[in-house]
């Protein structure tokens, strides 16, 4: 894929002294770079922007060296300009000058799209590696292995990567290959969201038999993916419709988070709740600058994303009455772009299903509702509120079920009884409930009425 590419950067730097290598991260930037370095005779060597000082008059001193040593030793100097916010600023503005226009040894600068900072520089764009090309790229890493397709799908690493993990693992334990993919391909999304391992499987979840439909039907989604978009050649037609988004509306406490757990365990998958609270910023585009990373991060990652209280970030568009209302608007219509390109899984959670844009809902592939739990399933909710582990006395589950709360608020009181008990060194009884009970009751400004003798 790639070919045309080394072919353009060589004849660049043949013609020049830099080129400019443009292509999202795990494109393949560095293969292309030190290939067509390889074929002038040059060895590839990367520089790391922080070793440069800060000093304008060392920072020149250095660079000359650099230059020097680039020209004796036959080395082209490779230059990431996506290695973080930090690197990519001190780049931005200490090195433009002196690295873009005054180096003298061949140069190859990587980026997602072209800087300002080298207007003269040589231009090779590479087109995204598809599934099929990391498939290639497993296969021949790792051999005639089964567990190339299912890796090239999910996890969107380059050939750097992928060549580091199958010499690390090696081919034949796919699960382990699938762990280590995994463990690579997430790293950066720990400093934009909030990793939840998921400790939940389908015999937790006690939801109306609809729910668990659509939740199965999600998981089924992701896992033929490859099947329908590939072999299947749905990709040729519909590329932007890789991913899924899923909208998981209900009352707080009624198993929303839970389900996201139990769908990234059983697709084996990372689970990233986003927290609004690093995204919104109140300065113009910082917010969308943020969203993007987010989703660029878990779709490298092959993450599961998952956005807690929705509606406050994909609230309705409001008329347009000043500056911010503009500004508001087009952080929602960029957010509907990203959706809709999206290549994973996005949960969007929320209580408040009215509040959503319907321009989100359009976009959005399954919409789950998660209502408030009838008798029959609260009565399932308190028959596994308590492990085996924890001894109980007389439990009545039908008293129990009278009661109208989520499972979120029966978890509380049931650990609270708990507490109760263990401080009277009893097993959990109906009174220890009444008690924790009331005190949840209180919290959530409802009268306590048990339904059942309390002293008992």
């Amino acid at each position: 894929r790639h070919a045309a590419g080394v072919d353009a950067v060589a004849r660049g730097l043949r013609e020049g002294s830099a080129a400019l290598i443009l292509g999202a991260r795990g494109g393949g930037r560095r293969a292309v770079a030190r290939a067509a370095a390889a074929r002038l005779g040059l060895s590839a060597r990367a520089l790391r922007p922080v070793a440069v000082p800060a000093e304008p008059v060392a920072r020149r001193a250095q660079i000359a060296l650099l230059a020097r040593e680039a020209m004796l030793g036959d080395l082209a100097i490779v230059l990431d300009c996506d290695t973080g916010a930090d690197d990519a600023d001190r780049l931005a503005h200490d090195l433009a000058d002196d690295l873009v226009a005054g180096f003298d040894a061949p140069l190859l600068l990587l980026a997602a799209t072209r800087p300002p900072f080298a207007p003269d520089a040589f231009e090779v764009r590479l087109a995204p590696l598809e599934p099929a090309d990391r498939a290639a790229l497993w296969r021949d890493a790792l051999g005639d292995d089964g567990a190339a397709e299912a890796l090239a799908d999910r996890f969107a690493l380059g050939p750097d990567a992928i060549g580091a993990v199958a010499a690390r693992v090696g081919s034949g334990d796919a699960r382990a290959l699938w762990d280590a993919a995994r463990a690579v391909a997430a790293a950066g999304l720990g400093a934009l969201a909030e990793r939840i391992v998921p400790r939940y499987g389908w015999a937790d979840l006690v939801l109306p038999e609809a729910a668990l439909a659509d939740l199965t039907a999600i998981a089924d989604q992701l896992r033929h993916r490859s099947a329908v978009f590939d072999a299947g050649g749905f990709g040729a037609k519909h590329a932007r419709a890789r991913g899924v988004t899923a909208l998981f509306a209900g009352p707080s406490g009624t198993g929303k988070t839970m389900a996201a757990e139990v769908l990234a365990g059983a697709l084996a998958l990372d689970l990233y709740r986003v927290d609004l609270s690093r995204i919104v910023s109140k300065y113009i585009g910082e917010t969308e600058k943020n969203l993007g990373a987010v989703f660029d991060a878990a779709q490298a990652g092959g993450a599961v994303l998952l956005f807690d209280e929705a509606d406050a970030l994909f609230g309705k568009r409001s008329e347009v009455k000043d500056s911010h209302d503009r500004y508001a608007n087009v952080e929602i219509s960029y957010l509907l772009q990203r959706m809709e390109s999206h290549d994973g899984l996005a949960i969007l959670a929320t209580n408040l299903k009215n509040h959503l844009d319907q321009a989100f809902l359009r976009r959005i592939r399954f919409v789950v509702d998660f209502p408030m739990p009838d008798g029959a399933l609260r009565r399932r909710l308190w028959a596994s509120a308590f492990p085996p582990e924890t001894a109980t006395e007389a439990l009545d589950l039908d008293a129990l079920a009278r009661m109208e709360l989520p499972g979120g608020n029966m978890v509380v009181i049931a650990i609270n009884a708990a507490y109760f008990a263990a401080a009277e060194a009893r097993p959990v009884a109906m009174r220890h409930i009444a008690r924790a009970a009331a005190a949840e009751f209180r919290k959530l400004d409802r009268e306590f009425r048990p339904m059942w003798d309390a002293g008992s």
